[in-house]
Parts: structure tokens; sequence; C-alpha cells
């Protein structure tokens, strides 16, 4: 049978009339999680289920002298009080490095603390009782002592002489250091009428998932195997890291992934936490449940950005932008998170400076150092928000130097759309962007002439208000470059199985997860449209190991790209069984049939001719009314990764309008653009969901959100009343635009869209704010923009 790799002519998923993609249609999953049926760990419940809570360590930094858990063993409901030396029984450390990153280096880490506890809020012994409760009862009774230590805290210190080492036996804390010098930089500075400098820092924030992490582990001694529920984007990543330091077979592990109340990054890497509850489970031989509280969500959910960095931009009178230098420093905790590590976010910030314009001459430096503060790792965007900002801001400030509108400058220095495949000093490869044609669409969508108008009418009566654009690149689909190459078992491939079941109903196993982005929504109309059937009469399946092909999951906007594309690719070739199967019944060439409406008809004239149910009842259950030697198949199952490059890019642009009070340092957002490239669209209402769902999360950036660490190392406002997220009434109407050019990668086209919304907010939010405070003659290159930070920025306190 033709194994459906080539593309039929006539057969493109895009072409066809009955074709869902492009089209918003319903989630599959809705009617379900809008009665309240979602499956989330949080609510599960199995027969001997006892119950795990970590006791923490109080200190940023400390010797564990002793544990005594005599009292809390002694109380009602308690199983038992495991250290981290028990535990280092079960379980073996790790560390979070990769090959690729040249020099990355970091310390072993337990599940739970043995020696030394490095972050407040790091487990040094975890109690198991038969209810929550009674846990944290008993937990209050293990006394610990502690030598407290001196913390490093501040990343800018942390490699000074005098700083203490963290872990001696690296020698100091640096943990990764890229330096990257492209072109003739120091030339390209000293030909350039104008140097511009500035210092951007960036505050750590955390990504607030509505449902905290949960894990429910269940050894099965009868059977000698574990079985995982784990709200989590990449389930064959945990099942082969759970494998590898139980002692396990990957055979003898099954990660089943329900439903997940939010992710953001925040649940697709290995925590210390949950890998000791999978460990405790064995230990005990009984299914062991971790609920994290929101406190703890905020000490150990992983951290992201907290990145200070010096740059500068070289630009001669007419607008042309010569050159781009950073020198970036971020803090990372104390440890490099595993499998993905803490050194891709600063990577990535190397990679995506300038990545949008033409200037060749390019020079960066990054450090990433330890600290006494929670481990930080890829969260929504990776890089790119602090890419942008620095880029966008150093671009914005070169045109108030000499004088130029912000779209003059970057009309002069954007790549052309007509200049693609190219690539970027960093090393980037890029094959088709429209930064041009998105710039010019967002201009027609807010009016930007009209709007200046309005500013400057308005900054006559005391009113200032500030428009901000930025320009951003989004690395998505990304291939085995990413994490393969450095040796992390994280799939870069997703699998799609579909199969015709008895009924005429299409059954579609796919290995892409779902947090909230419409992966099955996505899946059903693709597979939908391909096959000629109803997505009512599409089900699919994900996030169990045992149930679905081998894959990377979903992180890196790389679901629609990747999974999609498997899944248009093994219903190319359901469809070409099916239609042979049908021309055996009819005695008819498949070339002359086509499946439309959930039956099949003649390709000429559209006349019905059998039903899939039908077709499906004689393959299934009178097989010997067919051809003498004819075997039917109606299951079949293809994988996809990208492979010319090792990235697809999306671009976009933003734009922002605010108002600033220079009395009280507040800022009222007005209004948000967006214009974003993501290839193909399959479902236009899910993309701009995303994209709005993203850029609130960097307009939380850029405005509210911050982890506060005291010089102990203390975080001071681990709770939803001090750590301040974007609320609905704060958020502006946020505007959305697409201009598609596809990948030619893939037969769909589709990119990804899941971090476009994030990648430019905080950028144009600071742009703008700095427009409106331009008569002030402040310029603020600090996130978040608190009033404070306004305030002090404008000499008000």
């Amino acid at each position: 049978m033709n194994d459906g790799s080539e593309k039929q002519p006539g057969l493109s998923v895009l072409d066809r009339p009955n074709s869902y993609i492009g089209k918003t249609v319903p989630r599959p999953n809705l009617d379900r999680l809008m009665q309240g049926r979602g499956q989330y760990v949080s609510d599960m419940v199995l027969p001997r289920m006892a119950h795990a809570v970590f006791l923490r360590s109080p200190y940023a930094h400390a010797k564990i002298l002793n544990i005594d858990e005599t009292a809390a063993k002694a109380m009602p409901g308690v199983i038992a009080v495991v250290t981290g030396a028990e535990l280092a029984k079960v379980i073996t450390p790790w560390v979070g490095v990769l090959s690729h990153l040249k020099g990355l280096k970091s310390a072993p880490q337990h599940a739970i603390a043995i020696d030394r506890a490095c972050w407040q809020g790091e487990a040094v012994a975890a109690v198991i009782a038969t209810s929550r409760a009674l846990a944290e009862d008993a937990a209050e009774a293990v006394l610990v002592d502690y030598e407290e230590l001196v913390p490093v805290t501040d990343m800018r210190t942390a490699l000074d002489p005098d700083t203490p080492v963290i872990h001696a036996d690296l020698g100091d804390n640096l943990a990764f250091e890229r330096n990257l010098d492209a072109g003739a930089v120091d030339q390209a500075f000293k030909d350039s009428d104008e140097v511009v400098e500035a210092e951007f820092v960036f505050g750590r924030h955390t990504g607030v998932t509505l449902e905290p992490r949960a894990v429910l582990a269940d050894w099965n001694s009868g059977e000698e195997r574990l079985t995982v529920y784990l709200g989590t984007q990449a389930p064959h990543m945990v099942q082969n890291i759970a494998a590898l330091h139980l002692g396990l077979d990957e055979a003898q592990v099954r990660v089943v992934c329900k439903d997940v109340g939010g992710s953001f990054g925040i649940k697709v890497h290995i925590y210390a936490d949950e890998m000791a509850t999978l460990a405790l489970s064995k230990l005990l031989r009984r299914p062991i449940k971790f609920v994290a509280d929101r406190v703890e969500s905020f000490n150990t959910d992983i951290h992201a950005r907290d990145h200070v960095c010096k740059a500068r931009i070289g630009v001669s009178k007419d607008g042309t932008i010569n050159a781009f230098e950073i020198d970036d420093v971020t803090g990372i905790g104390p440890y490099s998170m595993y499998p993905r590590t803490s050194a891709i976010e600063a990577n990535q910030v190397v990679n995506l400076v300038g990545g949008p314009y033409t200037t060749q001459n390019y020079r960066a430096r990054t450090r990433v150092v330890f600290q006494n503060k929670n481990v930080t790792c890829q969260y929504r965007g990776v890089g790119h928000p602090i890419a942008c900002s620095i880029t966008e801001g150093l671009v914005d400030l070169a045109a108030q130097r000499i004088g130029m509108d912000p779209i003059e400058i970057r009309r002069r220095n954007l790549i052309r759309d007509d200049a693609y495949p190219c690539g970027s000093p960093s090393g980037l490869k890029f094959e088709a962007l429209s930064h041009h044609a998105s710039l010019d669409k967002l201009v027609a969508m807010m009016n930007y002439d009209a709007l200046r108008a309005e500013q400057a009418e308005l900054r006559k009566q005391g009113i200032y208000r500030g428009i901000g654009i930025g320009s951003f690149i989004e690395v998505t689909n990304p291939s085995a470059a990413f994490y393969g190459v450095g040796g992390a078992r994280i799939s870069s491939q997703d699998g799609v199985a579909v199969r015709l079941d008895a009924t005429g109903r299409v059954i579609c196993q796919t290995s892409i997860t779902e947090q909230g982005q419409g992966s099955e929504s996505l899946t059903a109309q693709i597979v939908g449209s391909v096959l000629g059937v109803s997505m009512e009469r599409v089900r699919v399946i994900l996030g169990d190991t045992d149930n679905t092909p081998y894959g990377g999951g979903t992180w890196a906007s790389r679901g629609a790209g990747i999974g999609g594309e498997a899944a248009l690719q093994a219903a190319k070739v359901l469809r070409k069984n099916i239609l042979d199967v049908a021309a055996a019944i009819l005695q008819a060439k498949p070339g002359d049939l086509d499946i439309v409406d959930n039956a099949v008809v003649d390709a000429d004239g559209g006349q019905q001719r059998i039903e899939l149910h039908e077709l499906a009842r004689i393959v299934y259950f009178r097989p010997d009314t067919l051809p003498p030697g004819f075997q039917p198949e109606l299951m079949a199952t293809r994988h996809f990764v990208p492979r010319e490059y090792p990235f697809a890019f999306t671009n976009g642009v933003q734009a922002s309008l605010l108002e600033v009070d220079p009395q009280t340092g507040f800022i009222k957002l007005l209004r948000h653009w967006v214009v974003e490239d993501c290839g193909t669209i399959i479902n236009p209402q899910l993309v701009d969901e995303q994209i709005r769902g993203g850029v609130v999360q960097g307009l939380g950036a850029a405005l509210y959100e911050q982890c506060i660490y005291d010089e102990r190392g203390q975080l001071t406002n681990a709770n939803m009343a001090d750590y301040l997220v974007p609320m609905s009434g704060e958020m502006p109407d946020i505007d959305v635009g697409h201009v598609v050019s596809p990948t030619l990668e893939s037969e769909l086209g589709a990119k990804g869209a899941g971090e476009a919304g994030t990648a430019a907010a905080a950028a144009v939010v600071s742009n703008a704010v700095n427009d409106a405070l331009s008569p002030f003659n402040v310029t603020i290159t600090e996130i978040p923009l608190t009033p404070r930070v306004v305030l002090a920025a404008l000499g008000r306190i």
C-alpha cells in the first residue's frame, strides 16, 4: 500500500472543500470541562493511597546536622518519615547539563536534600500519612538541627572572589558562559554617529497555574510496575527519567497525564519533590500522592527571567543600525534544572538579540550564576521577552537619539520579506519571515498616525499617553538541535496513530499533550479534514505512555507544527487504505472515489456509494466477502520531525497604548495590538486565544509579577496577596491580526503560536511608558514597571 508520505494530487488538506483547517470550531473537550468533569491529579483517589508532605528548609543555605522524627512517627495516621539519606537508597541523584552547552556545570541534586539545603523551600524530609492534614500536623513535630550558612543572593556579586562558593567541588559560582563575536563590532561602533547604552533589569517571576503541581505515584509490586499520574507536558520524558533514576526499565513505568490546570512551561520539568513521591511509592509499596499548596508553589515551581543586561546599539543619522552588543548576567538558583537545564534561557537571549534586523555586527556575552534561591528554568517564551525587550528598547532609544519615528527606524532596518532564506549573526537560520508585511498591517490596524496626533493633543492637557512598538521572532518546531544533540532524552519527534473502528468512527492517538491550548481540537480538525469525517466522529487520546506513540509532548510551540504534521501524514495513509477497501467492495478504482461527510462517494459528482460505518462492518465482521488475498488495514501510524532547519521561526510585531499618571506612578493599559505570522492557521480562535493569553502573561511580567527575595534569600511574597498577577479588569482590549507564511518543511505548513504573545508584550509596554514619560526626559529599563519604579525614575520618591 502507498505509505502516504508523498503529496497526493488533489488531496491537500488545505484545499478540500469540507476542510476544517482555517475554521473556528468548538473544542472537543469543552462540554466536559464546562460541566466540571475534568480529571485532575488533585481529585484522584486510589485504594491504600497515602499523602506526602515535605518538610522544607526555612533557610536559603544551611547544613542539616540532625533530623529527629521520633515524635512525628508516633502521631496518629503517620506511615513513615523519610529522610534524604534513606530515600537515596531507592533513587539516584541527577545533574542538569547538556553537552552542546560547552562548559555548563551543576552539582548532583537529590530528591530530598541530604547534607545541605541550598534554597529556602528545599525538601529535607518527607512525612507520609493517611491524610494530608495528618501529614502536615506530623511535619511540625519533626525536629531539624540546622547550621545556617552565608547565602549567595546577588547575581551581580556571585562571581566576586570574596563571595562564598555554593558547591565547593565546582570551584566557583559560574554555571555557564557563552561569548559570541560576529562581524566587525568595534569598527561598526566607531563608524556610528550615535552609540546608546542602557542597563536592562528583569525581575524574577514564575507561572501561577490554576492547578498547583500534583503527582500520584502507584507502585504495583505484583506487576513490578509504576504508574505515575502527573500534570506534565512531556509524558515520555518523565517515563524515561523516572525509570533511569529508580533503576527500572522504561516498560516498567507508565505516565498518565489527564487534564492539566495550566502549565506555561512550569510543568515540563523534573522536580525533586515529584521524583521523591515516585521513590516513596516504590519504597512503601503503595500509592503516594503529593499536591503542592500555593506557598510551596511559589517556593518550588521553577522561576524564570532574573537577568541584568548591559547593552548598547550603534546607529547612523540616517537610521541605519550598525551594531548590537550585550553583556548579560542571570541567576538560576543552586542547581541547573534537570533535564532541560537552566542555561537555555541565557543561550536563547544570545541567539535572539537583534534577530529581526539586518546588521551582522553583534557581540554578546552571557554568564549564568548559581544563587541560594529557587531554581530557574524554561517558562513561556524562554529568553524571547528578554531578547526582545533589549533589542526593541535599544532601537527605540536610538530612534529617540537621532530624532526618528520608531516605525520608520524599523522599516529601514528590518530584514526584507524577500530576503529569505537567510541567517543571523548568532547562527540562526530563517526560512521565511514577514516583518515588513506584519509592520504594515499593524500600523493600519492601530491607525498609528491618528494615535500620534491624539497623543500630542492630550499632552497639552497634562495627559501622558505612550505608544510602544516591538518586532519579534519566536523559536518554534524545535528539532533534535534543541535537546537531543546535548544528550537529553527529550524527543524532538511526535507520532500519531489513527484507526477506523468497527462503527466507522476514528480513534486518534497522539503524543502531543493538552494543557489548554487546544491540542485535542487541532488534532481532530486535521484528521477530520484529511479523512472527510465530521469532527464529532474523531476521538483524540493523548497523555498516556501506554497508549500513544512515542513523542516529545507539547512545549516550545511545537504541538501544531510537529504533532499536527504527524496527524496529517497518518490520516493520509489511513485515507488511502480506506479508499482501497472501498474500491474492492464497490469494484471501482480508488482514484475514482473520495470521502465526504462520513461516506465514500464518487470523486466526480459526489454521489454517495458506501458509508464508513458500513465499510467498517464489512472489514471487521465480514472479511470473507472481500476479494481473495485482499488484506484490509484500517490503522496507520506516522511520526514527524523537522530536518532541514533546526527550528521554525514565527515572527510578528506588537504595539501598546497606555497612559501614565506622573503623580501616582500608575500605568493604565488602554489598547494592545498583535500581528503574528505562525504559518498555516488551523483554528483561528485557538490561535488568537493563545496569543491573547501570552500577551497577558507578558503584561504580568511588565507591570506586576516579581518574586522578591531579601538579602538572606527569603522569598518575601510567596502568596497571592503579595505576588500580583494580571486581573481581567486591568487588561486592555487585545486586537490580533495575521500574516501567513507557511513553512515548507511540512505539508501542513504550520509553525507555532503559543509563545508569540509573551515575546514582545513587556518590550512594547516598556517602550510605551518611556514614550509617555519623554517630556520628563526619563528612561526606565527595568521591569516590572511598578508605581515605585516610575516614581523613583521621576524623582518623586
